[in-house]
């Protein structure tokens, strides 16, 4: 099986590399690259690799976007700490998905399945393929053109809010609330989950059940027990904000991106 891996960490990467050395020694690794422009170069440049392994957040965005071109319909692995929700819609989409760090074991069974949907893949199968990525691209990429959210303040006094300004959502007894870098506070009507499925992951992140942070915003963390991590903030907001265990990983990851 000849594979081409898309891993924008070194260290990831070699991992992954060393991983099928041990567990499909017949396997050739015929290139990699950290980002998506510089996968869709490899791929325009060389004969199509039997298996993509591709991490979901490169260095230059989403993986995704390489299949905004109908024509790639390549059988692919997601590497990922991604949260449960995006695993889920990953999964419906690639032939399997892959947490990081990846085991021999997880990493076998992708390979067989791999083999499997290349015996299978009709143009019934493609057209189901396309409807599933047209949904997910929908879902984790911000709308186009949208760069400003209204909020209220005093009353019935709105303001266009630009989203570069704001610093996170919060969510206090059921009203969500637009926080700026500046501090100021602002009534918007979507909710949480509303703002953080229309606005993507790569802008803001779900920290817990009352909070969509940005990444500026935040100033430390630390561990806080248990696997998780325990925020501060810019502007601060009052209470203890708690990343649980699950979600960590994937904190630090979007973080680091």
């Amino acid at each position: 099986m000849k594979i081409f891996i898309a891993e924008d960490e070194t260290p990831a990467r070699e991992r992954l590399t060393a991983t099928l050395a041990r567990v499909a020694p017949e396997a050739r690794v015929l290139g990699h690259s950290d980002t998506v422009q510089g996968t869709l170069d490899w791929l325009a440049a060389h004969p199509a690799p039997d298996l993509l392994l591709l991490d979901i957040q490169l260095a230059d965005g989403l993986s995704l976007e390489l299949f905004r071109d109908r024509r790639l319909t390549l059988p692919t692995v997601f590497t990922t700490a991604y949260d449960q929700f995006a695993l889920q819609a990953f999964q419906a989409l690639a032939v399997d998905y892959l947490l990081k760090p990846v085991s021999d074991t997880a990493l076998a069974q992708a390979l067989a399945k791999a083999e499997q949907w290349r015996s299978h893949f009709d143009l019934q199968a493609k057209e189901r393929w396309n409807h599933q990525l047209d949904g997910l691209l929908q879902r984790l990429s911000p709308p186009a053109g949208r760069r400003r959210i209204v909020g209220r303040k005093g009353g019935q006094q709105f303001h266009a809010l630009e989203l570069v300004d704001i610093a996170y959502f919060v969510s206090v007894d059921k009203l969500c609330f637009a926080i700026t870098q500046a501090g100021e506070r602002y009534l918007v009507e979507p909710t949480l989950g509303e703002l953080e499925e229309e606005l993507g992951p790569q802008r803001f992140f779900r920290a817990n059940r009352q909070l969509l942070v940005a990444a500026g915003a935040v100033q430390r963390f630390a561990p806080a027990g248990k696997g998780r991590l325990k925020l501060a903030l810019s502007p601060a907001l009052d209470g203890e904000l708690l990343i649980s265990q699950e979600r960590a990983a994937a904190f630090r990851q979007w973080l680091e991106g």
